[in-house]
């Protein structure tokens, strides 16, 4: 049999989601290693095109462009080169809206969390404009068209069920994995330049956060943690991946005398990003949602300690090989921090089988099985249309 003509949708990359492009890439370098024989897989998003940010720059001009880029350039591309492709992969559901410009029984959409349908299935939290909403809906409309949804983790499978947003007879889970840039072990040339840009005062002890500034990532509370441990580690640097502090938090960092305290790193590739992690004392994951949290295995296989928000998504990820705190509970952050630091200085046994249990969890999670699981869907698709039209029924 040839390989099934796989059609791979992914992010538009200036969109800068760092985690939905490892997903895409590390999709696709796993199965141009590993599966070529089953799977002619191609990446397919179309070149973006600046219409109104080619003229203006801010933050406005590129969201016309944006929502342009998703809403009509996709949409025309995908249906140009719809004829030549057996089965298509949508890698985030936000984008789920290419589903009705492509033969659905043959589209699997991966859902990494429901925060792109907040403005639908919790309006009274996520109030939002009757046209946002209305695009939404459409969204949503395109992944329950799908013949097939695979979600990261058993979590967000269990919460589409609930809300009865899809049937559980075509639902799977598919975890992504940990790229082998992330290890304990030490890498000379990114560790300098991870060093050259993080630039704290000697002797500091570096919090690390990585992900963007979005409400749900609750940056509000990683600044009170931080503001809320100075007098008892005036030696704390605090270090973020992922972007600029908005206008507001960048007023508390100020307020709570934080701002030399802080490097802000922007996206910076893997092995940088690895040094980065090994190099912290502790990485503090307080948000309020998430769908996986890839920092989570990150940060563990890297060796370093984590101490994550208490949602089942990342106990599901994390174990007991992570630290929990209650969302928003300030109090108990620093409790669960102040017990970290003084193990890492005062019980160095505990503190490296810490680390190592850490690294073991993280090696359970892998691409390579990622990609498994995916091709297991593709040629369940392609194999079968007839049979997943009716589990979609």
């Amino acid at each position: 049999m040839s390989a099934l003509r796989v059609a791979l949708c992914a992010d538009f990359p200036e969109e800068q989601w760092p985690s939905m492009d490892r997903v895409a890439n590390e999709l696709t370098g796993q199965i141009r290693q590993s599966h070529t024989d089953a799977i002619d897989l191609t990446p397919i998003c179309p070149a973006f095109t600046r219409r109104v940010s080619s003229l203006w720059s801010g933050r406005t001009p590129f969201s016309i462009d944006r929502a342009l880029n998703r809403w009509w350039d996709y949409p025309r591309h995908v249906d140009r080169i719809a004829a030549a492709f057996d089965v298509f992969h949508v890698v985030d559901h936000s984008y789920a809206q290419l589903v009705h410009r492509v033969p659905a029984e043959r589209t699997v959409v991966t859902c990494h969390d429901l925060d792109t349908f907040r403005s639908l299935l919790c309006p009274q939290e996520e109030p939002r404009s009757a046209v946002f909403r209305k695009a939404t809906g459409r969204i949503l409309a395109g992944l329950q068209r799908a013949a097939w949804v695979t979600c990261d983790t058993a979590s967000i499978r269990d919460e589409l069920i609930g809300h009865g947003l899809v049937s559980p007879q075509r639902v799977s889970i598919a975890p992504p994995g940990v790229g082998e840039s992330f290890s304990a072990v030490p890498d000379e040339v990114a560790d300098l330049a991870a060093a050259r840009l993080v630039a704290p005062a000697p002797g500091a002890i570096e919090i690390l956060h990585v992900g963007s500034t979005i409400p749900r990532k609750r940056i509000d509370t990683l600044l009170a943690v931080c503001a809320a441990l100075l007098p008892a580690v005036p030696e704390l640097h605090l270090i973020r991946v992922g972007g600029a502090f908005t206008p507001e938090q960048q007023r508390i960092l100020e307020a709570n005398g934080l701002a030399h305290r802080v490097s802000v790193l922007e996206f910076v590739n893997e092995r940088t990003l690895a040094a980065v992690y090994r190099r912290a004392a502790l990485v503090l994951l307080p948000s309020a949602r998430e769908g996986f949290g890839l920092p989570v295995l990150e940060a563990l296989a890297c060796g370093t300690p984590m101490i994550a928000s208490d949602l089942p998504v990342l106990r599901e990820v994390g174990g007991g090989s992570v630290e929990y705190a209650p969302v928003g509970d300030i109090e108990a952050w620093v409790r669960r921090v102040r017990a970290l630091l003084d193990e890492r200085r005062h019980r160095q046994a505990q503190w490296h089988a810490r680390r190592q249990a850490g690294r073991e969890r993280a090696r359970g999670f892998t691409w390579s099985q990622f990609a498994s699981r995916i091709v297991d869907v593709y040629q369940e698709l392609g194999a079968a249309p007839t049979k997943t039209r009716a589990l979609a029924s």
